[in-house]
């Protein structure tokens, strides 16, 4: 999540992008099974994907999954008519691992 780093680069006028928002390769399955996150997405009737996707763009973060399927890039856009409350969006922040990972 880097806590530190998003709001200090927010606060110097640099858009932040997230790199694999929904886990990347080898940690998509844990993120999308998370208990938490698939409470909060059944609540709101959307995904897990969804939730993470809008958390993401609440914070302020651009986010742009990559998929090549027509009903993944469907769900990844249909973030935007419905919001997490202040509540929820603390919950998902104290997921944090602080873990940093190379995808390349």
């Amino acid at each position: 999540q880097d806590t530190d780093v998003v709001p200090h680069i927010q606060n110097l006028g640099i858009a932040v992008e997230a790199w694999y928002p929904l886990g990347g390769r080898g940690h998509q399955k844990e993120l999308l099974s998370d208990p938490l996150l698939t409470e909060i997405a059944m609540r709101h009737g959307k995904s897990v994907a969804q939730v993470i996707l809008r958390w993401d763009l609440q914070r302020g973060v651009v986010v742009i999954p990559g998929s090549s399927n027509p009903d993944h890039m469907k769900e990844n856009i249909s973030i935007f008519d419905f919001e997490l409350t202040e509540d929820e969006m603390t919950q998902i922040a104290a997921l944090n691992r602080n873990e940093k990972h190379d995808w390349y």
